[in-house]
């Protein structure tokens, strides 16, 4: 079993950065890229709103950046994924799926979080096309477009109100007549004038051509017709499933499965364990603020090696 100072599982915004930052530190993390080497971003075309670059970057191009800057500093990159961390010992132990073991005195968790998906037809052929799954990063590109927002919950509610500051329209799709959101959101939904409402239908097809996106066939449930509603984009909004099925419930998470943190840090219900980026995160879900959380997660991880007296790799 190899022994390490740091690993990092998951290689997004967040698993990079803190690889950059325990590098430059003179730390020699080993980073797993798990089952999606770069994370979500790599699924987006464009990225407007990360600090540095005034005139865009696409998803892929700047985790490749990430990644080499990791390189660079003498981070080292392992294709794989985890099965399992035993985190009853130290140091942990980890288990790939290809069966290789690993020892860590410090892990930093970093994978992130799944968006629910639908799965009906013509979704993955538009995801980027057209289809998306936060409002926050790709609102700006349907300035003057008609969106449907798929959802019920308070996370359709605050996605559809966000949208209407850029779209001409934005149609609310739930599979059910009633609405699962709290009365506060609905009520600030319905009192948005840009917001209209197919109640009662449910998502049976994403529709689209050369060009993306151009509709979604919905069946309404009352009379079994199906219809297909006209839209420019399509906003998935059925919640995130956080990724730590592989951490068998070792560490305290919270009532929708995030791992929880130490206010204002990284550090996790168990003493050498870090988290950051969406597996931690409910609310932001940027590619900044997991960045910003991956080097917190450096920071105190170099501090409890320190802490320990337990030597580095230089």
């Amino acid at each position: 079993m190899k022994k390490h100072d740091v690993v990092i599982v998951g290689t997004g915004p967040a698993g990079l950065t803190a690889a950059i930052y325990l590098s430059r530190a003179g730390l020699a993390p080993l980073v797993i890229e798990g089952v999606q080497p770069g994370g979500q971003l790599t699924t987006t075309t464009e990225v407007d709103n990360f600090p540095g670059f005034p005139e865009g970057i696409t998803g892929p191009e700047l985790m490749e950046n990430m990644r080499k800057q990791a390189l660079r500093f003498g981070a080292v990159i392992l294709a794989g994924r985890v099965a399992s961390v035993d985190t009853s010992r130290r140091p942990f132990a980890l288990t790939l799926e290809s069966g290789e073991q690993l020892s860590a005195e410090a892990v930093i968790i970093s994978t992130g979080a799944s968006s629910k998906m639908l799965g009906i037809p013509g979704e993955k052929d538009y995801i980027g096309r057209g289809v998306s799954t936060c409002a926050t990063c790709d609102g700006f590109f349907f300035r003057g477009k008609k969106i449907i927002v798929i959802g019920g919950g308070d996370t359709a509610m605050e996605e559809a109100n966000f949208l209407t500051r850029f779209a001409s329209e934005v149609r609310i799709v739930h599979r059910r007549a009633e609405l699962k959101a709290s009365k506060i959101m609905q009520d600030h939904a319905r009192a948005n004038s840009k917001i209209a409402w197919s109640l009662n239908r449910t998502p049976l097809e994403v529709i689209g051509g050369p060009l993306g996106v151009t509709g979604l066939r919905v069946r309404d449930e009352a009379t079994g017709e199906e219809e297909v509603l006209e839209a420019d984009g399509i906003f998935v909004a059925i919640g995130h499933t956080p990724n730590t099925g592989f951490l068998g419930g070792q560490l305290a998470t919270d009532e929708l499965g995030y791992l929880q943190v130490t206010p204002g840090a990284s550090m996790t219900s168990v003493q050498g364990i870090f988290a950051c980026g969406d597996v931690q995160d409910r609310i932001y879900r940027q590619a900044i603020t997991s960045a910003g959380s991956g080097a917190m997660a450096a920071l105190d991880a170099e501090r409890f090696l320190t802490e320990q007296h337990i030597a580095v790799t230089v």
